[in-house]
């Protein structure tokens, strides 16, 4: 690796950082896939993520700061129960939803640690210019990290994902909403849960995975969306002939995202 781009000193454990070459101005965060780790990820796309100019995206983007997280080593349902750094224990890649209960403590536990991150970048940049996202298990983590956040990110970017507990959120979108003491359908219900049912659907979204994360709730006084992170455009990607994780995830993703008014683009790729 070049001097100019030489590994700043982690954030925390296992947290790979390419320096900007130019006046740190944007940080983009990147989560890894299943059983890898920040510095293979992050060196692997650094090496290949190159233009038709043939240049590579430290070249393109020289006031950005790359960073790459490492997840811990969690005992794996879907592998035998072998230790595999994982943001979260998943039971099965075909069906994320089977069994999703085991998924909630590596969640709450690894969005900690990269909000912890995001913290620490918006001491010197503004949010609008933090991209976050991930690849495989990285980017369900990082969508739903996304969907607790309080301020709106520069863009999210997703490949090859999928979002956790996506039929839960799903169902709060499209739950009938219950008129008011005047007739105004302006209220929320889902499911006979009274936590949610006077909240606008993409709030109670917000607050929904937020209590999966273990996070307290959002004042909802102050809950507008453009105070959270649902004015963050979003883009994903997806092979067609993906078989680890099911393009049909993906788009799945996509669309219960563009149902909350995220703006959100969708690209499937050939092969």
């Amino acid at each position: 690796m070049e001097k100019s781009q030489k590994a700043a000193p982690a954030l925390q454990a296992g947290t790979f950082v390419i320096q900007s070459t130019s006046a740190h101005t944007h940080t983009i965060i990147l989560l890894h896939g299943l059983g890898s780790n920040g510095q293979k990820f992050g060196s692997e796309l650094i090496e290949s993520g190159v233009s038709s100019a043939g240049m590579k995206l430290t070249e393109i983007y020289p006031g950005a700061k790359f960073v790459f997280p490492t997840a811990k080593k969690r005992r794996s349902s879907a592998f035998h129960r072998a230790r595999l750094n994982q943001w979260f224990n998943i039971a099965s890649l075909d069906d994320p939803a089977y069994r999703r209960e085991v998924q909630l403590q590596g969640l709450a536990e690894s969005a900690l640690e990269i909000r912890e991150i995001l913290a620490q970048e918006l001491v010197t940049i503004p949010s609008r210019n933090i991209i976050l996202g991930g690849f495989s298990q990285g980017c369900a983590m990082s969508l739903s990290i996304l969907l607790t956040l309080e301020f709106p990110l520069g863009g999210f970017v997703g490949m090859s994902g999928w979002l956790p507990f996506r039929d839960d959120i799903d169902d709060m979108i499209n739950s009938d909403r219950t008129p008011d003491d005047e007739g105004n359908e302006d209220t929320f219900s889902f499911g006979g849960n009274e936590e949610y049912d006077v909240l606008e659907p993409s709030v109670a979204t917000i607050n929904y995975v937020r209590d999966l994360l273990s996070m307290d709730a959002l004042n909802i006084s102050t809950s507008k969306n453009s105070q959270t992170s649902l004015t963050t455009p979003v883009s994903l990607a997806h092979g067609e002939d993906d078989e680890k994780v099911k393009v049909r995830l993906g788009q799945e993703a996509a669309q219960t995202l563009s149902s909350l008014g995220i703006q959100t683009t969708w690209k499937c790729y050939p092969g």
